[in-house]
């Protein structure tokens, strides 16, 4: 069986009252989930002016990365699908908010609200399809589109995730896009098997100056960019840096020539392109593309 919990049940179920108890007593767990809140908390760089803002915690929990934000100040709401989490969340007193939700059906916030939301190793539960009305693409897509209406202009969103592989990566960066967000990745310690950990750092609006993906952590645990490593060496593999900076596709202008482009192999290109977004596609023949006869 695999070791990742995702694939083996629903956060509802896998989460229940044993389970929640577990997770919150651990201090290993503790640990780790102080260090991800406080990195996430880094990266959404908000201003140092002593005021709190209201944060959002999306998949909190029992509420351990909450009491990160509680101490440095700032005020915050939390979501979880779990019951029995929220529960012990309850139970320790945490100073949030706490809210019994489905982060894949929508957020429900009012527009605006959130100055500053972070997840920490929630947000992959959205590409698994837990029950038969579940469709992946379509749970990304309110789950961004909600996340992208509560945020202030100009605010940003810290997710800490595990992806499974390079195509859930992708699915969940796409449809990050697609809502409006701009930004990218970071990845800190991207040659450690252990220490790796991936953030996803988005803006609500369009690319600026101020939007720029930060830089990462490195094997020796000080901030550095890709520019920084080509300087000290042209070694791909000395480098400690990986970061990929995307902003908000842009819409490909239509070609007005009828025909131009519209043959055998711009279909296949165009439904591979379509499966790759998770979309049901049906599968290739000797007939796909080929041009219809005339019925009079």
């Amino acid at each position: 069986m695999s070791s990742r919990p995702e694939l083996q049940a629903p956060p509802e179920i896998f989460y229940d009252d044993t389970e929640a108890r577990k997770y919150t007593s651990s201090s290993r767990i503790i640990e780790i989930q102080a260090k991800l809140s406080e990195r996430a908390l880094e990266l959404l760089a908000l201003p140092d002016d002593g005021v709190p803002r209201l944060l959002l915690d999306i998949g909190c929990g029992s509420g351990l990365s909450g009491e990160t934000l509680s101490e440095n100040g700032h005020q915050w709401i939390g979501l979880d699908i779990s019951e029995s989490m929220l529960n012990v969340a309850y139970e320790r007193e945490v100073e949030g908010d706490l809210l019994l939700g489905d982060m894949g059906q929508g957020l429900g916030l009012r527009p605006g609200v959130i100055d500053g939301a972070i997840s920490i190793s929630a947000v992959q539960w959205l590409c698994n399809a837990d029950k038969s009305s579940h469709v992946p693409r379509l749970r990304l897509k309110a789950f961004f589109a909600s996340l992208y209406r509560c945020l202030a202009r100009g605010a940003r969103a810290v997710l800490q995730l595990y992806p499974e592989n390079n195509a859930q990566r992708e699915l969940i960066l796409s449809s990050a896009m697609r809502a409006g967000f701009s930004g990218g990745v970071v990845v800190d310690y991207p040659h450690s098997t252990k220490s790796r950990k991936e953030y996803f750092v988005l803006t609500c609006g369009p690319a600026s100056l101020s939007a720029a993906v930060p830089k990462a952590k490195g094997e020796d645990g000080e901030s550095c960019s890709d520019d920084d490593d080509d300087e000290s060496s042209g070694d791909e593999e000395n480098q400690t840096v990986s970061i990929s900076d995307r902003h908000r596709p842009r819409k490909k202008q239509k070609i007005s020539k009828k025909g131009r482009g519209r043959g055998r192999g711009w279909v296949l290109a165009k439904k591979e392109q379509m499966r790759r977004k998770g979309n049901t596609v049906p599968p290739d023949s000797k007939y796909t593309a080929r041009k219809r006869k005339a019925h009079f």
